[in-house]
């Protein structure tokens, strides 16, 4: 199971260990967290410190990302995903036998980092595994899965709290967190060579991989904080506007559930297109979509006008599963690969938390359909960074595709 060949690669041969603890973490993460605010709430907390006990979780992928990147690069792939499911497992029992909002509290801030860990853990494994003439497809499976659990989580989270709760989520989502590390474990370990060089040479620091490249981190990179940016709204922004223009909790879920379709038909189709036309191809579409959606909420006032452009975003977003990892898998180097990915990942992290931060600090002083306006304009400008940048990217594969062929 290598990269250095895809003659006879066949995704179906490395789908279980690839994709398979994936899956579990993304349904027990996509169960526990609709009804997260819930559990704050019903331990004490008010809507505001329940908003802050819901945004720990981001705040644990951030501060990890690069402390995780040096894990990962010192104990393998393998070993982190069994240590992140079980100790997930073990934030996310301490989230359901908790009696104080600090317990809680706690249980996710641990779990977001575990999260991180998993994510760059599963990264690197793709890396390893899947060709680099298949890796954009490999990428936007396992983007693919997260968007599955997301789907499947909730559906089996409504059912057990109908029988037993809303604690039940949180003991489900820390079994599957226990299916995902027993998965990793049977899973091969393919960077054991890799580690075993860099404990002779001594493993580099997180600190000399940011500096030697400071420059891609800050342009291409630049470009994975405004497609994070992106990505964040549709979390933030348009149920902000749904709620706005009137419509119902209920209608809103729905209009998601038909959008979330959308998402997971596409992931298929721009992971192909990022292997066959391109990484700009599929990047562009993200970030515009998003750009075009915030300019057009204004407009839209009736449920089926605002879910007209939440599909829009979906449709972006789904063609984009995996472009960041994509993306930080062609720029990772071989020295210090793990460690560059940490950084990687706290771009998107950047990107992520600041573009609620920013809604909020320009819906604190003007109507929400400037923020809207000015989220738009932004996008525009994001956009075109994200082109530019990425089309590098296509023009540096083609040489270097040119010249292997010679």
């Amino acid at each position: 199971m290598s990269s250095s060949g895809d003659g006879r690669f066949r995704f179906r041969d490395i789908a279980l260990a690839a994709y398979g603890p994936s899956a579990a973490s993304a349904i027990g993460h996509g169960a526990m967290m609709p009804v997260l605010a819930i559990r704050a709430r019903d331990l004490g907390a008010d809507i505001s410190l329940a908003a802050v006990v819901v945004a720990l979780m981001g705040i644990g992928q951030l501060l990890t990302s690069l402390p995780a990147g040096a894990l990962v690069a010192r104990i393998g792939e393998r070993r982190a995903l069994v240590g992140a499911g079980l100790l997930d497992a073990c934030a996310m029992t301490s989230m359901a036998l908790t009696h104080t909002v600090a317990g809680l509290a706690a249980g996710v801030l641990l779990s977001g980092a575990c999260w991180t860990v998993f994510l760059l853990a599963r990264q690197g494994f793709i890396i390893d595994a899947v060709p680099v003439t298949h890796r954009a497809r490999g990428m936007s499976y396992l983007g693919g899965t997260q968007r599955v659990g997301v789907l499947v989580g909730p559906l089996l989270g409504a059912g057990l709290i109908s029988l037993s709760g809303v604690p039940a989520v949180f003991v489900m989502a820390a079994a599957a967190s226990v299916v995902a590390a027993i998965v990793s474990g049977l899973m091969p370990d393919l960077g054991q060579e890799r580690r075993a060089q860099a404990r002779e040479s001594g493993h580099v620091t997180v600190r000399r991989v940011v500096r030697e490249h400071r420059r891609v981190l800050a342009t291409l990179g630049g470009a994975v904080v405004v497609l994070g940016a992106s990505r964040s709204l549709r979390m933030s922004l348009l149920p902000l506007w749904a709620d706005h223009v009137g419509l119902s909790a209920s209608t809103t879920s729905l209009i998601f559930a038909v959008a979330s379709v959308f998402d997971v038909a596409l992931t298929w189709p721009g992971g192909w297109l990022m292997d066959t036309r391109g990484r700009m191809v599929v990047a562009v579409p993200v970030a515009a979509s998003m750009a075009v959606a915030c300019l057009l909420l204004p407009l839209a006032t009736e449920a089926w006008s605002v879910t007209l452009v939440m599909v829009l975003v979906a449709a972006g977003n789904g063609l984009g599963a995996g472009i960041v990892m994509t993306l930080g898998a062609d720029a990772a180097p071989a020295e210090g690969r793990a460690q560059f990915l940490g950084a990687w990942r706290l771009c998107g992290d950047i990107g992520g938390t600041g573009g609620p931060v920013l809604v909020s600090a320009v819906a604190a002083v003007a109507p929400l359909a400037t923020a809207c306006l000015v989220m738009g304009v932004l996008g525009v400008a994001g956009t075109a960074w994200v082109a530019h940048w990425t089309r590098r990217v296509d023009l540096a594969r083609t040489r270097a595709a040119s010249l292997s062929r010679r």
